[in-house]
């Protein structure tokens, strides 16, 4: 009877399975946003990639969140399996709000270190992918998992001092110029801190996991 009731029970790994979909969906994301940055004739074209991958992400999330309300036993608390997925998901809503912006004020060409903020984002998607795909095995993954998060946040802290820069570079063209792309150009840095900022968000959370299973 037991092992007929857990049969029916959906599988843990399951969550797995689906934070593994969500983070390959979360880098290709950075990576059209990486092409969007370098400017040129594909802009618009990344732009709506990394929209519609935002859209399937999404679908990701809403499947683990109905997971949890639908499994008895889970691989780690039902808190940090939630806080986890809407910090994943946060990082490419951020993402998708950025290509949305460059929509929106049509912007065909970006400045120097708007690129580079996009390969650090790539970087940091890339590494968020190899943590996640180590949480099945949270305890002999420790070590790794650890080095992966303070990776990412050196990142951002290299994204932040590259944000910096930028505005500082924007403000010296337009000071006498044109204001408006000096305040377009300021919030899509700032879009790009925030996306950063929410994979150190994702970086704590992992790190709190580890530290929890320890």
């Amino acid at each position: 009877m037991l092992s007929w009731f857990q049969a029916l029970m959906p599988r843990e790994d399951r969550f797995f399975e689906l934070y593994n979909r969500h983070a390959k969906t979360l880098t290709q994301g950075a990576q059209a946003l990486r092409e969007l940055l370098h400017g040129g004739p594909g802009v618009s074209e990344a732009a709506r990639r990394v929209i519609a991958l935002e859209s399937e992400a999404d679908v990701i999330a809403r499947d683990v969140l109905l997971l949890v309300r639908r499994t008895f036993i889970t691989p780690f608390d039902r808190s940090d399996i939630k806080d986890l997925i809407n910090a994943l998901d946060d990082t490419i809503d951020q993402m998708q709000k950025t290509a949305k912006a460059v929509l929106l004020f049509e912007v065909a060409q970006l400045e120097p270190e708007m690129a580079e903020m996009g390969d650090r984002i790539v970087q940091a998607a890339k590494l968020t992918l190899e943590a996640v795909s180590l949480l099945s095995s949270l305890r002999e993954n420790a070590v790794r998992l650890n080095a992966i998060t303070e990776a990412i946040i050196r990142l951002e802290d290299d994204a932040d001092t590259l944000n910096d820069t930028g505005i500082k570079s924007l403000f010296q063209q337009h000071r006498e110029g044109n204001a408006m792309q000096y305040i377009i150009g300021v919030e899509i840095y700032d879009h790009l801190e925030k996306v950063m900022d929410r994979f150190e968000d994702v970086a704590n959370r992992i790190s709190g996991l580890v530290i929890e299973h320890m």
